[in-house]
């Protein structure tokens, strides 16, 4: 089987297209699970999707920076030098009557887990009320629809940033996504509430429209950063560092390090999608300058 290169998984929106690799490398498919946990009085789910194996060739992590800088970082870590390995994992939240996805990952195509995983939790696709969108990247938005291209969560209102949906409509590769969904979808502006307890949070610089979403239920808080951070060691401890997915980098740069010094300050509960799975769990501050961060894991 021929392995297509990595970004196509986490950057196209080809999902038909990603094939699983044999050397290692790729998007690589993973046992479904689910790990539930309370936010205040809201239940909330992270839900494994697939995983997915990174070459260390400053292509994607440290683009400004070199390989041999990235290695450093993973080998200090007691990582592989060569590689990367991130999560695709999404997050379901019961608000109300709302049952609200976030994010739906790579989909079937690409042997995604996720609707396994939801089984596991116990809940059926056509109980889904909402899939709110952090952005419109491959892994984000493959799994909207099922294997024979309908429908994933036939009942639910698709939403996202407006600003993200018109970009998406301009992507040639998602053409037949955009062409199913779009009878399903909802625009918004970053910043309003979505739905009780669940607000967008503008994270700009990773798509024109990349948004977190802030889950709040009294006085706890939880932060989903979409792609704000994608490696819970290199991102974290090196934010500064260009990242090739960032549509602007520099705009990537200066979101990134002022989200994780605030979260890092606040202490704010946060969700990643790509770090290890379940990505639940908090920010630190790293050396004595201040500007690195560490990921300090563990579910409420």
């Amino acid at each position: 089987m021929r392995v297509l290169i990595a970004a196509l998984a986490i950057v196209g929106f080809g999902i038909s297209d990603v094939a699983l690799a044999e050397d290692g490398f790729g998007p690589q498919p993973v046992a479904p699970a689910s790990q539930a946990f309370k936010l205040g009085k809201l239940q909330l789910v992270v839900l494994r999707d697939a995983q997915i194996v990174l070459h260390n060739d400053a292509k994607v992590f440290g683009v400004d920076v070199g390989a041999a800088a990235v290695g450093e970082v993973l080998k200090a870590s007691g990582l592989p030098e060569d590689r990367l390995t991130l999560s695709i994992d999404a997050l379901l939240v019961r608000t109300g009557r709302r049952v609200i996805l976030l994010d739906s990952g790579l989909g079937p195509k690409a042997n995604g887990a996720l609707i396994a995983s939801l089984k596991d939790a116990g809940v059926a696709p056509e109980s889904v009320t909402d899939v709110v969108i952090t952005h419109t990247h491959g892994d984000h938005v493959g799994g909207l629809l099922d294997a024979a291209g309908g429908l994933a969560f036939p009942k639910a209102v698709i939403r996202m940033s407006a600003a993200e949906w018109a970009w998406m409509k301009s992507q040639q590769g998602a053409a037949a996504l955009v062409k199913a969904i779009a009878a399903r979808v909802e625009t918004f502006t970053a910043g309003k509430p979505i739905a009780p307890g669940v607000t967008p949070i503008a994270l700009d610089g990773h798509t024109p429209g990349h948004v977190g979403y802030e889950i709040v239920s009294g006085t706890h808080r939880l932060l989903d950063i979409g792609d704000l951070a994608h490696s819970s060691i290199v991102s974290l401890r090196r934010p500064d560092w260009t990242m090739g997915f960032d549509s602007d980098a520099a705009l990537g740069k200066v979101t990134r390090k002022a989200t994780l010094a605030r979260l890092a300050k606040d202490q704010e509960l946060v969700f990643s999608p790509h770090f290890p799975f379940p990505g639940v769990g908090h920010v630190g501050h790293v050396g004595a300058d201040g500007d690195g961060f560490s990921w300090k894991p563990g579910v409420p």
